[in-house]
């Protein structure tokens, strides 16, 4: 019986360790972010992402990191390298988190990075596939603000690119906003971001 108690004790305390670890990683990876040092920022999500392999956030900051800075890029090889990247290690969170609004937004960001860089030759074959998995994910998510603003401005972006009135999209940014404001993080280190974007598309709604 002391054994056994010894045992999970000390079992306890590998998991509480393995916990801090992995806390204390994904703090210092969100500084490296914060500080402008991206290269470093996904390599060391990369690794937490390899130690905690049934955890999709690590996989889905890689994927979201290697998206944020494909946007503006003009080097091809560069901008695939880092996309195919987001892809691989979405597709990793994915298969740990199916049918995940949060992963289905981040698909479609992807989508939009190809669009954004030769519209001509992306924007037919990827178009099409984002407004399913904004539908997707609103109807896994009506109340995820993230989903709510991020299809809101994709279709802002549709309608601008066709010559088409913008403002009813703009209640769904609202909406987005109300939802923002009411949102809790379900686990630490949850997507939280998207509220300052809105809030700039709401302003440009109101000019």
């Amino acid at each position: 019986m002391k054994k056994l108690m010894i045992a999970v004790l000390v079992l306890g305390a590998s998991i509480v360790n393995a916990q801090d670890q992995y806390t204390k990683g994904m703090e210092k990876a969100f500084q490296l972010w914060q500080d402008q040092k991206v290269v470093e920022a996904s390599n060391l999500f990369e690794r937490i992402a390899m130690a905690e392999q049934d955890n999709w956030l690590p996989h889905y900051y890689v994927s979201q990191i290697n998206t944020v800075i494909s946007f503006g890029e003009k080097d091809i090889e560069k901008l695939t390298g880092q996309l195919e990247k987001a892809k691989e290690f979405l597709d990793l969170a994915k298969a740990i988190s199916p049918d995940n609004p949060e992963l289905l937004v981040q698909e479609a960001l992807i989508n939009t990075a190809w669009i954004a860089f030769d519209g001509a030759t992306y924007g037919m074959t990827l178009s099409g596939k984002n407004v399913q998995l904004y539908q997707k994910a609103l109807e896994l998510a009506p109340d995820n603000p993230r989903v709510v603003f991020s299809k809101a401005e994709w279709d802002m972006g549709s309608a601008r690119y066709f010559g088409k009135d913008t403002t009813p999209y703009c209640k769904d940014i609202e909406r987005a906003l109300e939802l923002f404001a009411n949102f809790s993080q379900e686990t630490p280190f949850y997507p939280s971001w998207g509220k300052e974007r809105a809030e700039m598309v709401h302003k440009q709604c109101s000019e």
